[in-house]
């Protein structure tokens, strides 16, 4: 499955849940789209469940299917809590990062700064939005692309807050991967153990 382009807003609304994380997809609207969205009222299964919340995460963060199974993947090989180290490499993402530090306004934005050469990782060029930064590892603009507009609007947008596993200068636009998030961190309605069940259910 190939990644989703279409209308955000209309995906949150059919999922319940913001898919940019600012709640404005649900205010006007809190029901899923189309001419019944308001009288759904279906009892949804444990499948269905699990299903949505996986959609949930990977239409967040932007990713195909393929890519979100390799990462589960990993997370699954990995030492630690499976749910947890899952959401902890998706949030390590280039991209997300990118996103996160201010450099773009949204994730689709901050995906295709990375894709056309934009953004360096340690003084170097990486044009893979999917890369894994590891804690330490500094992200930056590259010089000839720091005046840009669709940098320039992003930085100087108000309200943005850099969580405390970044450390961001607006002046230099130059952000540092500090640690890996803690769960409390991380969005509270978004429930990694459905994803994990899906997955074994799965296998």
């Amino acid at each position: 499955m190939s990644r989703y382009t279409g209308s955000t807003w209309k995906l949150s609304r059919r999922l319940n849940f913001s898919i940019l994380e600012t709640g404005k997809e649900l205010v006007k609207r809190p029901y899923g789209p189309g001419q019944h969205g308001k009288d759904k009222r279906k009892k949804v299964s444990e499948y269905g469940k699990q299903l949505a919340e996986k959609q949930k995460v990977r239409f967040t963060y932007g990713v195909s299917e393929r890519q979100f199974r390799r990462f589960f993947e990993m997370a699954k090989n990995s030492k630690g809590v499976t749910g947890y180290e899952f959401l902890k490499i998706l949030e390590s993402r280039l991209d997300n990062l990118v996103y996160r530090l201010g450099i773009a306004r949204t994730r689709r934005l901050a995906r295709q700064l990375v894709t056309h050469g934009h953004i360096l990782v340690n003084n170097k060029k990486v044009d893979i939005p999917s890369y894994i930064v590891t804690p330490g590892q500094v992200i930056s603009v590259k010089e000839s692309s720091k005046n840009i507009f669709p940098i320039q609007d992003s930085i100087n947008l108000v309200g943005v807050i850099v969580p405390q596993y970044l450390t961001f200068d607006k002046d230099n636009i130059k952000g540092t991967y500090v640690r890996y998030p803690e769960r409390k961190e991380l969005s509270n309605d978004i429930h990694e153990d459905l994803i994990v069940e899906f997955y074994n259910k799965m296998s």
